[in-house]
């Protein structure tokens, strides 16, 4: 009632302050010649009551509508961006575009970590470690859905260049270019900071396994990894104790497969958290001693350990080339030593491959690993 009021006091003011004195002018004009101004007066008549007809008719909506605001969306939102006249489509950052272009269906994805150092050279680690998938047994594929996390300029203009799903990770202040030495200063800064990016992919909603840049994978390790969703996390060890479920045997975290959930979220949150009381350590020394300090168990997570026969690596080879999935380069200290010795294990599989099925063997044994074992000589 009281918009109503408000209208017809507004058409009584508009009365008196326009029609009259549009009524003045109208009988101004009939002193003129009579025949020829009627036509004008009788129509410009007509017009002026329509014009005013109108505006009075639209002030009248303006007022009594319910929400003013929608009677002109365009020029509201012109003055009022805030309010848009659609929703907006969602907003992809360079991360969610790279994470979604290399996803499989059920969003999952292998993530590796790579830098100037891996890049560089007539053999460079990258090149290495494709070279696996090439040679591997149903693994070209994988490729497909493999994203390359370049930590400096010339390692993501390499993988640009390679035509690979590729990330920038920006770090303000840090120079991760070159060779970072195991359990140097540098190398712990940069396993800190792969740490904070997984935690961050974990909570887009992504699955992922994390691989690390000097893990051959000869054969395509899905496999050999259980795809039950009541698995939270699947991780490599350096020994293999005998149990896939007993939390004895050291884990290594170049290579492990992890759900997205709140559990595996906070697990994430928790290591990375640790890095604040654990001057000296790397990030894998921080996960097994959250884990000897229960912090699974309270989270309720199912965590596997992954038997050697199948993820093997320098620590602890392999005793069956018939079953093996991927060798790591673990126990190792340099880059050029890791590059030689993971060389003759590539060697060793094309042998193995190519020789007649008649002669192959569970036993057939790998070059030693001399130029990691002398790598510690200096150290």
């Amino acid at each position: 009632m009281g918009k109503l009021h408000q209208s017809s006091s507004f058409t009584s003011l508009f009365s008196r302050s326009v029609l009259r004195p549009c009524k003045s002018i109208i009988n101004h004009t009939t002193t003129m010649d009579h025949q020829k101004n009627r036509f004008i007066i009788d129509h410009s008549h007509h017009i002026i009551y329509m014009i005013l007809l109108f505006g009075l008719l639209l002030i009248s909506i303006i007022l009594t509508s319910p929400s003013n605001t929608q009677i002109f969306p365009l020029q509201l939102s012109l003055f009022n961006p805030s309010k848009p006249l659609h929703k907006t489509a969602y907003y992809k950052d360079d991360l969610e575009r790279a994470l979604g272009g290399a996803s499989t269906e059920n969003k999952t994805v292998i993530i590796t970590v790579v830098n100037k150092a891996y890049v560089e050279g007539d053999k460079p680690m990258l090149d290495l470690f494709l070279d696996g998938f090439w040679h591997g047994e149903g693994t070209r594929e994988l490729v497909n859905h493999l994203l390359i996390v370049a930590i400096d300029q010339t390692s993501y203009e390499r993988c640009k260049f390679l035509k690979l799903h590729c990330f920038k990770l920006e770090t303000d202040g840090v120079d991760f270019g070159g060779e970072k030495l195991f359990m140097s200063e540098d190398f712990i800064k940069m396993m800190w900071r792969r740490t904070l990016f997984l935690g961050d992919v974990l909570k887009r909603g992504y699955n992922f396994i994390f691989t690390d840049t000097d893990v051959l994978w000869l054969r395509n390790p899905f496999q050999n990894l259980y795809s039950n969703q009541n698995i939270d996390l699947q991780i490599s060890t350096d020994k293999f104790n005998g149990s896939q479920w007993s939390e004895e045997s050291p884990i290594n975290t170049g290579f492990y497969m992890i759900k997205s959930n709140i559990k595996t979220i906070a697990l994430l949150d928790a290591w990375y958290a640790g890095k604040d009381n654990a001057t000296g350590w790397k990030e894998q020394d921080v996960l097994i001693k959250l884990m000897k300090d229960g912090m699974f168990k309270q989270l309720g997570l199912r965590v596997r350990f992954l038997d050697t026969l199948y993820f093997s690596g320098f620590c602890d080879d392999s005793k069956n080339v018939n079953v093996v999935a991927t060798v790591h380069a673990n126990c190792c200290r340099s880059i050029s030593a890791k590059l030689a010795d993971l060389t003759a294990v590539l060697h060793d599989w094309r042998r193995f491959k190519n020789a007649p099925s008649a002669n192959r063997t569970s036993t057939s044994g790998w070059t030693q690993h001399v130029n990691c074992w002398d790598s510690w000589k200096n150290s």
